[in-house]
């Protein structure tokens, strides 16, 4: 198994070197190539041929399965047509489920469903609440972009939200990743380790997760536009400690960061405390 990512996993002062690996193998998936209908020759991101060159319009362009080397079957919206499945039209649910029960793995993307006109909202919201009432998701099935996909229907604040997922059979085992092994751990470690998360946890809301690789990109690219040098900072060399030491380290910092934070909150309740009554005084 390649990795696709390497780097280093960090909570606080404790570093972890890591490497990242496709969890979902997409060998089996069939995908189709774009092809010049002229002289089936792949076309790029820009539209154009890679064989002659010509940038082409969409009526140019037809899809094709590739089953060898520079050998492609052409596939057209004719023949799609002619595969019929009821998951072309109609989500049909098989069946109610806990959400629980579903790998965070599984879950590929997010869409939302909406009711057809004002005569489908009062099954629409039934639905909704149902699933609601009874912490259950629906299980279907439907045809999105020339595949049959497997969706998860959830409730979300009186909608539908439905979960593309994958299929378990497209993942791959963890047992495969290089490196991993099951050994014991140093249990004052391991109570060091637990300390620290637990004094981090923190509500999803309040991280930040803000997508700051695209605002450096943004700033970089109207550099390059004005005319500017660019410029990148040299990276943080950081001394290596041993493990114990970066946990307690950690564990004093994350309290400190904290203190200052509780004591603000402490005064500012007192002083709403106090303003009630001093209204009460002036009113006597």
């Amino acid at each position: 198994m390649r990795s696709i990512w390497k780097g280093h996993i960090q909570f606080s002062l404790v570093t972890i070197p890591v490497r990242i690996y496709n969890a979902v193998d997409r060998e089996e998936t069939i995908r189709f190539n774009q092809l010049h209908k002229e002289d089936n020759g792949p076309v790029g991101y820009d539209k154009k041929c890679k064989r002659c060159g010509k940038t082409l319009t969409a009526e140019e362009i037809e899809k094709g399965y590739q089953f060898e080397p520079d050998q492609y079957v052409i596939v057209s919206s004719e023949d799609l047509a002619k595969i019929k499945l009821k998951s072309t039209k109609v989500i049909e649910i098989q069946g109610f489920i806990d959400a629980g029960e579903v790998e965070a793995l599984l879950y590929e993307a997010p869409y939302f469903a909406g009711p057809d006109g004002t005569i489908a909202t009062k099954t629409y919201s039934l639905l909704s609440q149902a699933l609601k009432t009874s912490g259950k998701a629906g299980i279907g099935k439907v045809v999105l972009r020339d595949r049959e996909e497997i969706l998860l229907i959830a409730p979300l604040d009186g909608g539908l939200v439905l979960h593309k997922l994958r299929r378990p059979t497209e993942l791959r085992k963890l047992d495969d990743v290089p490196q991993i092994e099951k050994r014991e751990v140093n249990k004052d470690e391991l109570k060091l380790s637990i300390s620290l998360v637990e004094s981090m946890t923190a509500n999803l809301k309040d991280l930040d997760l803000t997508d700051h690789y695209s605002e450096a990109l943004r700033e970089l690219v109207e550099a390059k536009i004005a005319g500017k040098e660019v410029v990148s900072a040299p990276e943080e060399v950081k001394p290596v400690v041993d493990i114990m030491t970066a946990l307690k380290q950690s564990i004093e910092r994350t309290k400190a960061q904290k203190k200052p934070m509780e004591k603000a909150r402490g005064e500012k309740k007192q002083a709403v405390e106090v303003k009630p009554a001093k209204r009460r005084k002036q009113i006597a």
